[in-house]
């Protein structure tokens, strides 16, 4: 057993969002040049290939071609993405729809600009002796996971009929170690680093992705301030015409986009196998036939719609005004 197996995710994939108020940390933009402006965007978390199509964008001048000089600020545990996005130290934050509807709710002005996953990440991971291939299979298992994320297994047995006081919860360190031993029969994670780490030591693992179980909560969303939306326009469109192409340019080839990423991050400790999985892994979260007729980060008011109820199942009630389309609609017309 490696430590590749040993990973963290968000503080356990906290669901709540982290004190949109708090005063923004010293997090530095960009120098603009004379033909550019300076701008930054927010990561959700460290840096590797999740958000290897912003590192593309950057690498390959996509913003500079469009007047923008782009740093990108790493996030993590603590750095949350909320408070430099209020502050306006960034201009754009990479954040998920239950993350800004929590800092909404607390008076924060933001509107969700696009969606990157496509589908939700998480999973229920099991091994193929004892797997969970639909949300009933977890009746009598026991699930490893963070108690924080109790609401996000309640909202998925409230999907699909499942009573949760028939799965026992044990608390865990995020990290497959648990299953692995025999401590629990399955594990509430992401469905791109857990399953993957474990992959990549040859043991491979049964994924029931809750999306495709009526969990329907974006991921990897694009958050602005209402202020940059009426006083920044050009920039906003400018930085979402090069995520665009980035992560077009990431779909055509995730080995080069990994590449890129160890390249451009070589002290951060990412390994080769573990990210070019990942990196593979991310496609079909990411990319989907809405997106194939519409253009990467696009979403319907049905997906809208169904957020809305995931969001209400975990306390959060925000209106459908939330995501605005007007930046995304304008970078896709061009």
């Amino acid at each position: 057993m490696t430590n590749r197996l040993m990973m963290t995710r968000r503080g356990l994939l906290r669901t709540g969002a982290a004190g949109f108020a708090t005063a923004a940390l010293g997090l530095g933009a960009g120098r603009a040049t004379a033909q550019t402006t300076a701008a930054a965007l927010q990561l959700s978390w460290t840096h590797s290939v999740q958000f290897a199509g912003s590192y593309i964008a950057q690498d390959r001048g996509f913003w500079r071609d469009g007047g923008l000089d782009v740093s990108l600020l790493q996030g993590g545990p603590n750095a949350p993405v909320e408070p430099p996005v209020v502050a306006g130290t960034a201009l754009v934050g990479i954040s998920a729809a239950d993350y800004t509807a929590a800092a909404v709710e607390q008076g924060a002005p933001f509107k969700i600009l696009g969606v990157a996953m496509q589908k939700n990440p998480f999973v229920i991971a099991s091994l193929p002796a004892n797997p969970v291939n639909t949300p009933a299979d977890l009746v009598g298992k026991r699930i490893g996971m963070a108690l924080a994320n109790t609401p996000v297994l309640q909202a998925l047995c409230t999907l699909n009929g499942v009573d949760i006081s028939t799965i026992e919860i044990i608390p865990t360190q995020y990290s497959p170690q648990p299953l692995l031993t025999n401590e629990v029969d399955c594990l509430l994670c992401w469905a791109t680093d857990l399953p993957v780490a474990m992959a990549i030591e040859g043991i491979e693992a049964v994924t029931m992705l809750m999306a495709d179980h009526g969990y329907a909560l974006h991921s990897q969303t694009y958050i602005a301030t209402t202020d940059s939306l009426a006083n920044r326009r050009a920039e906003l469109v400018a930085l979402m015409r090069g995520e665009v192409a980035g992560w077009n340019a990431y779909r055509t080839d995730t080995d080069a986009a990994t590449a890129l990423t160890l390249a451009m991050f070589p002290d951060a400790g990412l390994d080769l196998a573990t990210q070019t999985l990942q990196a593979q892994r991310q496609v079909p979260l990411m990319f989907s036939d809405l997106t194939d007729a519409n253009g990467f980060g696009w979403w319907t008011d049905e997906t809208v719609a169904a957020n809305i109820e995931t969001l209400a199942l975990l306390g959060r009630n925000v209106p459908p005004d939330l995501w605005d389309r007007s930046i995304l609609e304008e970078v896709h017309a061009a």
